[in-house]
């Protein structure tokens, strides 16, 4: 029957496609669909008959239904969009317990979660520091080969690029500034000034080279920055740093990549898609106070995502993804034209918060007051009862803390704006336990020594620090002229690893792992000597230099209070982002300042000059003999003035010849 009513179908829009009555063919449309509910009811009532004739099938139907966890239908009720009343509901509940229940379970549960967070820490130089964290965990296994069609808070372009080339880990961050480590102490999450990104593959990955090129294009078009400028001049393959952070330490180094952007530009372009992923928007939750205008003028700005497999419980039986964005802000005193030391919310973001994500099933806003406990340095309105406390970065630091899934923190305007007020103008130089900068010496365009410092300010614990440098290939290091110096003696590296560049293919990879001595200041040094380079390759402003990625430092530093080993436990995200295996001590990873070196350099004005020069000549020595042999001489007899014509006339007239 279905066959008969497609081809009547068929034939009566091929006649009304010819004609211009569209009514008719409405009542035909009408017509056939009232043949298919027909078909479709008489198809029913065979199945009643039969449900009818065999009631064992209803009895197992109904035992199927009453089997289901309840787990999963808490799960979709927080799906639901409509919102209804309790006796609504109950009633719903009762009338299609059965044919919902059925319905439900034959589309895939979603085992996701999503939390947010924001961290203000007030710096005694009367800057603020604002971290904010979005992590979304996601019970799902992109690399098993089935296909994921169905996203509830993960974002589909980023599970699309873990499904097809075979992700373990990825680490991407965009900083704008850099991070000054002696006033503002050690950030929560580091990052290098410009863009870095690196990445573990699965081990299925049979090309690497090639699946990260098509990986950075494909980043670099999700979150419109230049990562389509990595290539194989600027990755390197590092063999000791960079563990993943995720499930698994003991991996093949040979499915990591690392490059680094230090002239990337961060702007608003990069902020919006970054944005988009999460499942709120910029529409609600603590998101809303991500504006631009506000977030760039500011001293520091940095952005990140970063994804990577985690345990579920202690004992690791289930594995989720996790996507955790991240946004760290400076906001300077002077640079945001403050007449006073007082921070707000709206003065920050130019925004205040009026509710939670409706998506997170935590939204917290943690407020930094261990150097302020009895309102000494300033003071914090509205106040709030609750307060906790987190070992963050081998310290134990207290926190108030700001529930947004409660309505009694919005108060009664149902508006939270937190008012941070300075009472106090002195602030200290805060000495973390581990520092370094780098800078370049030497003069001339020849040669020159590359210097890094790295300090220990711990007063009787030493402790390794694992040193990765990248330099691109035009400045040639002479790695017989590397020392390793600390108070004045020399400091042999117990592990050394050094991959020399190709030039234009490959840049300097150097590795060592160094002892610090307590209290000291260690000091490495290699000189180089600059490449000349193709006029091809320079920048458009060779002049204002080429720029050196950052060195990383990564080690495990001395803890002054026990830290928690067992990730699975409930604590904050700010707290939780590195693995800590021993109570003792705590991983910290330091970057230094990019270096700007300048290159010898040709006149590029010179070509100018000389095209101003020749077309100088030209126009004037063959305008001048073109002007000479086309031009056409004549001689012409000047007119007489009106005295001389009235004279001849009247010379005329008395019969005198003219004059």
């Amino acid at each position: 029957m279905n066959a008969e009513v497609n081809q009547f179908i068929g034939r009566k829009m091929a006649a009304h496609r010819c004609s211009h009555s569209v009514w008719q063919f409405l009542l035909f449309s009408l017509l056939a669909f009232h043949l298919a509910d027909s078909q479709e009811t008489a198809l029913i009532n065979e199945n009643n008959a039969s449900v009818v004739d065999n009631p064992q099938t209803t009895t197992e139907t109904a035992k199927q239904t009453a089997e289901q966890p309840a787990v999963e239908e808490r799960q979709w009720e927080e799906t639901e969009v409509k919102e209804s009343s309790p006796h609504d509901a109950a009633a719903e509940k009762e009338d299609s317990s059965a044919s919902d229940t059925t319905v439900l379970t034959s589309i895939p549960q979603p085992k996701d979660d999503f939390t947010e967070e924001l961290v203000i820490r007030p710096l005694h130089s009367g800057d603020i520091y604002a971290s904010f964290q979005f992590r979304t965990l996601w019970e799902t296994d992109f690399n098993a080969g089935n296909k994921v069609s169905h996203y509830r808070l993960f974002p589909k372009c980023l599970g699309q690029v873990i499904s097809k080339f075979s992700v373990r880990e990825l680490h991407i961050s965009f900083t704008q500034g850099y991070w000054r480590t002696m006033q503002w102490g050690q950030p929560f999450l580091p990052s290098p000034p410009g863009a870095e990104l690196w990445v573990w593959f699965q081990d299925s990955v049979t090309d690497v080279d090639a699946t990260w090129k098509e990986l950075t294009n494909v980043l670099s078009g999700i979150f419109c920055a230049s990562l389509n400028f990595i290539d194989s001049i600027n990755t390197v393959q590092p063999s000791a740093s960079f563990k993943p952070l995720g499930i698994g330490n003991v991996t093949d180094h040979h499915f990591l990549r690392y490059a680094t952007l230090p002239r990337e530009i961060v702007c608003t372009e990069n902020l919006t898609p970054w944005k988009k992923l999460l499942p709120c928007g910029s529409k609600a939750g603590l998101a809303v106070l991500l504006k631009s205008e506000k977030l760039f003028h500011s001293s520091f700005h940095s952005q990140a995502v970063h994804i990577r497999p985690v345990c579920q419980d202690w004992q690791c039986k289930t594995t989720s993804w996790e996507l955790r964005q991240t946004l760290n802000i400076v906001f300077d005193l002077h640079t945001s034209a403050q007449s006073k030391r007082e921070w707000s919310l709206f003065k920050m973001f130019s925004r205040t918060l009026t509710e939670a994500c409706p998506l997170a099933s935590s939204s917290k806003i943690y407020v930094d007051v261990t150097d302020n406990p009895q309102e000494e340095l300033f003071e914090l309105s509205p106040a709030t009862p609750l307060l906790s406390q987190a070992g963050v970065l081998g310290d134990r630091r207290t926190f108030s803390v700001y529930d947004l899934t409660q309505q009694i923190t919005f108060g009664t305007m149902r508006s939270l704006n937190l008012l941070i007020r300075w009472k106090s103008t002195e602030g200290e130089m805060l000495r973390p336990v581990l520092h370094a900068e780098r800078y370049v010496a030497g003069y001339g365009l020849q040669t020159g020594e590359i210097h890094t410092l790295i300090y220990n300010n711990h007063p009787f614990r030493s402790f390794p620090v694992l040193l990765l440098d990248s330099v691109p290939w035009y400045l040639r290091l002479y790695i017989h002229t590397l020392t390793v110096t600390s108070k004045g003696k020399d400091n042999k590296p117990s592990y050394i690893h050094y991959q020399p560049s190709k030039d234009r293919i490959r840049p300097h990879l150097l590795e060592m792992l160094v002892q610090l001595p307590p209290h000291s200041a260690t000091e490495v040094t290699v000189q180089f000597e600059r490449a000349l380079l193709k006029w091809t390759e320079y920048t458009p402003d060779p002049n204002h230099g080429f720029y050196v990625g950052s060195s990383v430092i990564s080690s495990l530093v001395p803890s002054t209070v026990a830290m928690g080993t067992n990730i699975t436990q409930e604590q904050p995200l700010f707290s939780s982002f590195f693995p800590c295996k021993e109570e003792t001590s705590y991983f910290v990873r330091v970057y230094t300042e990019p270096l700007l070196v300048n290159l010898p350099t040709p006149d590029f004005s010179m070509p100018y000059n000389v095209i101003c020069l020749t077309c100088t000549v030209v126009a004037v020595g063959y305008g001048s003999l073109y002007n000479l042999l086309t031009r056409s001489f004549q001689i012409e007899e000047p007119n007489p003035g009106l005295a001389k014509r009235i004279a001849n006339i009247i010379r005329k007239m008395r019969g005198v010849p003219p004059l």
